[in-house]
């Protein structure tokens, strides 16, 4: 999978991206993602993503992660069809803020917090979702099997 990472803080070490990058190609690996998949992760700040989430959802508070499928119809729009076309995922943002906040909060790692917000994202861009139990059920279910295989367990 083609993977671009973006850090606008300039605050994500470049052992935490590549990380992030093992660990999404590792996941994208057991959902059987097309090698020519692409995908972005951008980390900003709180004030970033409240900027995001107000403008693309209405809802005007930092959130810790926001996924953008592209491979999601809205609405009146068509499916772009091709045989040539990459995978186009989508692109996911994750507030470096909240990494360090929700870390603290669950008493784990910024590795661990960090880990889990990239395969939140990544399982939202595939059209996981949480909003229903048994889906809520599924997606976390993924998520915990995901880090916990590759080594990113709970503390």
């Amino acid at each position: 999978m083609q993977l671009d990472l973006f850090d606008e803080t300039n605050t994500i070490t470049k052992e935490h991206l590549n990380l992030v990058e093992r660990l999404l190609q590792f996941s994208a690996d057991q959902e059987k993602i097309s090698a020519q998949a692409e995908m972005s992760v951008t980390f900003v700040d709180n004030a970033k993503i409240q900027e995001v989430n107000k403008d693309y959802r209405g809802k005007d508070y930092a959130t810790d992660v926001i996924s953008f499928a592209m491979q999601d119809e809205g609405e009146g729009e068509m499916a772009i069809v091709g045989d040539n076309l990459p995978l186009i995922l989508g692109d996911i943002i994750i507030s470096v803020d909240k990494i360090s906040e929700q870390a603290q909060d669950y008493e784990h790692s910024f590795e661990r917090e960090l880990g889990f917000l990239a395969v939140h994202g990544f399982l939202h861009l595939l059209g996981y979702d949480h909003m229903e139990p048994d889906d809520e059920k599924e997606m976390f279910g993924k998520q915990e099997e995901y880090l916990n295989e590759f080594g990113l367990k709970r503390k």
